[in-house]
Order: structure tokens, then C-alpha cells, then sequence
């Protein structure tokens, strides 16, 4: 793989481009060289790119009817890419793909029919999956050639028990794919190599992992593999997050279809776009709203929002046979210092005691010495992971490439 000098990853969501590009000036270690995203999309879309120190290489807003769908995006985002490497086209694109459904148990090398079987998988991931997939459709019918990688945010889980990823349903569904996934796993694996770095007292014993974001989950990690989460089939289930209300009694959805009328799609609507923190407030989706608002209905969501994870911890305990560490990660664990002290003093049953100093400081660790559970916020990089899943996979199709070119 001499001829490769570099590899892109994409992170397309309804609203969104991220994308960072990675060199590998030696021994195939990633350098990560620009940063950025295409935000806003069909509203106020901007382009903003850093490099590698943060420095900004571009921050721009863009004409909504210019850029007003996610391919438009992409076409921006690529266009300024090119600008940055005299032209060139990348070596290999990785993309973040939310399902990968029964067969696509790790990073695979995206064929046409590998394009149209995830399509299928749409409407287990409504909000994440055709998005995922529309620049990966793109750039095959541009550039053949061009290798890409699809990296799912299911794998990680797929080494669970039976007993853990099966529903109380009949076996014939379960052989159909309705089964218990978990999301969220490209972060996971991350925080899991990261372990043995930051924190190798507890990296090969019992640790939970809670990924909070606009998508929230947790994850028990035991020496860091995955044995059970909080997200099943879908990504609905579990914690409640922006705007999906988390575990519900599927007797809600029933009574939603009989007694209130409501259509399919609306009550998808219902489930994906005005519930979970979005709901009980009655204000935002957003976090940090929510925490500078201060108001009644604001303090109840957080409050909720805290009171679950506490309750998913103590399930994601028995899982594991006890617990030795609690990793936080993602946009509201690694920020949000209150959510964090919340959740720690509901556990303190467990043994968890959280340094006020630290937290506030924003770790890496932040419980006391006394504490019996080791606590942290470790920054998550998905992409990092997606470029190095990448990388792999294009070394282990190096062979067949190269008999492609003599060819």
C-alpha cells in the first residue's frame, strides 16, 4: 500500500457533513491533518474546517438553496478538500454506518450489494441510516475505484451471549434479525483501547461506559469487550436522549395505534423527534439549555435524565458481576460536570464517591481516592476509529488490489 497517503472519513447525519482527514506519513500511523463539517443544511448551512492545532482553515457561511440537501453538503465539503490537496482524491473514504444488522458483523468494503442490502436496514435507523449511506452511494457511482469502508456502530456488540441479545419472542423472528444490537459501538471501542492508557488500573476489570449525547447510551465493558448494552433493536431503547424517550413499555405504541389513531409514521415521528429530553421540558433537546435555564421543567428533565442512567447502572452492574470503573464520554458526558456529580452521588451505593475539584476540572479522573469505583471522562473519537478500521481493511484487500491492477 505504498500508493496510499491518506484517508477520509465521513460522518453524514439529517442536518450534517463531519468529516476529517487523516495522512500517514509512517508505519501507517494516522496524523490527523483537517477537521470540519458542513452544518445547517437547508437552513443556514456553514462550512467550518480546522487543522490538526485547532488553527481555522475556513469558517463560512453558505446559500441555503445551494446546500440544501446532504449530497450538496458532501459536493462542498469535497470541493474544499480537494482545494487543500492540490486536487487529489483520497486513498480510501471510511464512513460511520449506525446498522449493520444480522450479517455485517465488522468494517466491510462497500460493493453495490452491500450499498442496497444496508438500505434495507432504513427503518431500524430512521434518523441515521439513509444519510449514513447517501454520500457513500455518491461517491461509488463518481469514483468506482475508489475504496470505501463501511464501519458499523453495531459490531462492537455482536460478541454478546445469546441470553443477552435475545427478546422473549418467538424464535422465528429471531432468526429474522429482531434481536438486541446496541449502538454506539464505534465510541465504545475506542474508549476501550483508550483504557489501558488512562486508566490501566481498571482496564482489564469491570467498566461501564456512558456515551451521553443527543444519543445516549451505556455500555458494560469487561477486560473491553462488550457484554451487554443499553440499546437493543433499535437505537429508541435504553437511556432517554434529545429526542428519544429511552425504554417505554411497548403497550404505549399499541395504545398510540388503537385508542389515539395515530399512523405509523406519526408515532415514529413521535419516538424520534419530540420525546426524551425534548418532551419533558418542553424547551430543547439541548443540554446545555437545559442546564443554563434553570427552570422547573428543565431541572425535572436532567433530573430524569440522571435518575435513568443511575437505574441502567445498577442493571449494567449485575451484568458484569459488579463493577471496579465508570467511564464518561460523548457531548454531555465530557461537558456537563452536574450531570456527571448527579449520577455519581445515585451511585454511591456501589461505592462511588466523585472529587468535586476534579470533576469541575473535567478530569481524566475525577472520583477520590476513598472511592471504591474509579471514575473518568475520557474524550470519545469515533472517527479516528473508522480511519484505523479503514486502514485495516484496506491492508487485508491489498493483495486483491494489487492482482486488480496487473489485470
Amino acid at each position: 500500500m505504498t500508493d496510499m497517503d491518506n484517508v477520509l472519513v465521513i460522518n453524514a447525519g439529517s442536518s450534517s457533513v463531519k468529516f476529517q482527514l487523516f495522512g500517514i506519513p509512517a508505519h501507517d500511523r494516522l496524523e490527523l491533518l483537517v477537521k470540519g463539517q458542513v452544518d445547517g443544511i437547508g437552513t443556514r448551512p456553514r462550512l467550518l474546517a480546522r487543522n490538526s492545532e485547532g488553527g481555522t482553515l475556513i469558517d463560512a457561511p453558505l446559500a441555503p438553496a445551494e446546500v440544501a440537501t446532504v449530497s450538496a453538503a458532501l459536493e462542498r465539503a469535497l470541493l474544499f478538500l480537494r482545494e487543500k490537496t492540490g486536487g487529489k482524491l483520497p486513498s480510501a473514504i471510511g464512513h460511520r454506518v449506525v446498522h449493520g444488522g444480522p450479517d455485517y458483523k465488522e468494517p466491510t468494503v462497500v460493493t453495490d450489494a452491500v450499498l442496497n442490502h444496508l438500505e434495507r436496514l432504513a427503518p431500524l435507523a430512521p434518523l441515521h441510516q439513509l444519510n449514513n449511506l447517501a454520500p457513500i452511494r455518491i461517491i461509488l457511482a463518481r469514483h468506482p475505484g475508489l475504496p470505501q469502508v463501511a464501519c458499523f456502530d453495531t459490531a462492537f456488540h455482536r460478541g454478546h451471549p445469546d441470553v443477552a441479545d435475545r427478546f422473549a419472542i418467538p424464535d422465528d423472528l429471531h432468526r429474522e434479525g429482531v434481536r438486541r444490537y446496541g449502538f454506539h459501538g464505534l465510541s465504545y471501542e475506542y474508549i476501550a483501547d483508550r483504557l489501558p492508557k488512562v486508566a490501566p488500573e481498571i482496564a482489564t476489570g469491570r467498566v461501564l461506559v456512558a456515551h451521553l449525547g443527543s444519543g445516549a447510551s451505556m455500555c458494560a465493558l469487561v477486560s473491553g469487550k462488550s457484554v451487554e448494552s443499553t440499546m437493543g433493536f433499535t437505537a429508541l431503547d435504553g437511556l432517554p436522549m434529545g429526542t428519544r424517550p429511552g425504554q417505554l413499555d411497548p403497550g404505549i405504541v399499541l395504545y398510540l395505534l388503537t385508542e389515539k389513531r395515530m399512523s405509523g409514521s406519526a408515532i415514529q415521528n413521535l419516538l424520534y423527534n419530540e420525546c426524551g429530553l425534548k418532551g419533558l421540558s418542553g424547551i430543547s433537546n439541548d443540554a446545555r439549555i437545559l442546564l443554563a435555564e434553570q427552570s422547573p421543567a428543565a431541572t425535572f428533565a436532567l433530573k430524569y435524565f440522571t435518575y435513568r442512567i443511575s437505574l441502567f447502572a445498577g442493571m449494567l452492574a449485575a451484568a458484569m458481576g459488579g463493577i471496579d470503573g465508570f467511564v464518561f464520554t460523548a457531548g454531555i458526558g465530557e461537558n456537563a460536570p452536574t450531570v456527571r456529580e448527579a449520577v455519581l452521588q445515585r451511585l454511591s451505593w456501589l461505592g462511588a464517591e466523585v472529587d468535586p475539584a476534579a470533576n469541575a476540572l473535567g478530569g481524566p479522573c475525577i472520583s477520590t481516592r476513598k472511592s471504591r469505583i474509579k471514575c473518568y471522562v475520557i474524550p470519545t473519537d469515533e472517527e479516528l476509529m473508522i480511519a484505523r478500521h479503514t486502514l485495516r481493511v484496506l491492508h487485508e484487500h491489498a493483495p486483491v488490489r494489487r492482482e486488480e491492477k496487473r489485470a
